[in-house]
């Protein structure tokens, strides 16, 4: 089934992201985690790459086919620019249709020190084009509520979003924020611009402050002051801290259901305990809205 399907029978659409181990672990590292998390019925489970914009390698491509053949989830499936030759994307595609993943994620991704070749796209709405013109998928993409950390201005980011959704996009995926003010906004300048595909919040529940400084390293994203004062309070305290974050978390999914948005996409971080914990604080709302859609 197509992921954008699934905004035309729910009013909130829940998904789960979760990343394949590193080439150093083990895979079977993941399985008890995908157990855990294909438990909470998700509407589908993101499978990312590698950090720093790795190829998707053949863990990507099983953990996907895990999610859609044996959990009987939707997968969605990573793809980068980084490093990518279309041959290559193809090959991939190839592959994802075989297993019966007929949802993919098109990204530029990350350039970092380690990580300079484009390969032979620039950015991320040619690849959208790509797999648009070879038909068979369903195509999400990324947006930017605090606009995109290498773009000059969210007016800018916004125009290059109204491209990319223009060349097929069928839905979008919010990097992650902490301000839901800022989100609203960038909503509202994107429905002004014409984006019309369904958005999904990105939320990532903070557990820890090395976790909180690499994010802000990564993405520039603003951190409140509320949020800012919890974290400083319970910093020497990681359960308390893992605690505090679920709850805003929760407080921030529990506002941005009850104003309307689309859809959450929960960065699970591989962690099944956080992910059940928030999951289970918002089924009865998640219910709730939903059911309002089959009336």
């Amino acid at each position: 089934m197509y992921i954008k399907d699934f905004f035309n029978t729910k009013n909130v659409v829940f998904s789960f992201e979760i990343f394949p181990p590193k080439s150093t672990s083990s895979v079977n590292t993941i399985y008890s985690t995908l157990e855990a998390l294909g438990d909470l019925k998700p509407d589908y489970i993101s499978v990312t790459y590698g950090a720093g914009g790795s190829l998707i390698d053949n863990r990507t491509k099983e953990l996907s086919s895990l999610v859609k053949n044996k959990y009987n989830i939707e997968a969605l499936a990573h793809l980068t620019c980084i490093n990518s030759t279309k041959a290559h994307i193809e090959n991939i595609l190839n592959d994802l249709k075989e297993c019966n993943v007929e949802n993919v994620l098109a990204l530029r991704g990350d350039i970092s020190d380690q990580v300079q070749n484009i390969g032979e796209y620039n950015y991320a709405y040619e690849l959208v084009e790509h797999i648009k013109d070879r038909k068979g998928f369903c195509i999400g993409a990324a947006c930017y509520p605090e606009g995109h950390i290498q773009c000059e201005n969210l007016s800018k980011d916004i125009d290059a979003l109204k491209y990319k959704v223009d060349c097929g996009a069928d839905f979008l995926i919010s990097q992650l924020f902490f301000d839901n003010s800022l989100f609203y906004n960038f909503l509202n300048k994107a429905n002004q611009r014409g984006i019309a595909v369904p958005v999904q919040a990105g939320i990532m529940p903070i557990t820890n402050k090395k976790q909180i400084e690499k994010i802000i390293s990564l993405c520039g994203v603003e951190l409140p002051k509320k949020f800012i004062k919890i974290m400083n309070k319970y910093e020497n305290n990681p359960e308390a801290l893992r605690d505090a974050g679920i709850a805003y978390a929760i407080e921030q999914i529990v506002d941005l259901i009850s104003t309307g948005v689309r859809g959450i996409h929960l960065y699970t971080m591989n962690n099944p305990y956080v992910a059940r914990k928030i999951t289970e604080s918002i089924s009865t709302i998640l219910n709730c809205v939903n059911s309002e859609k089959s009336v």
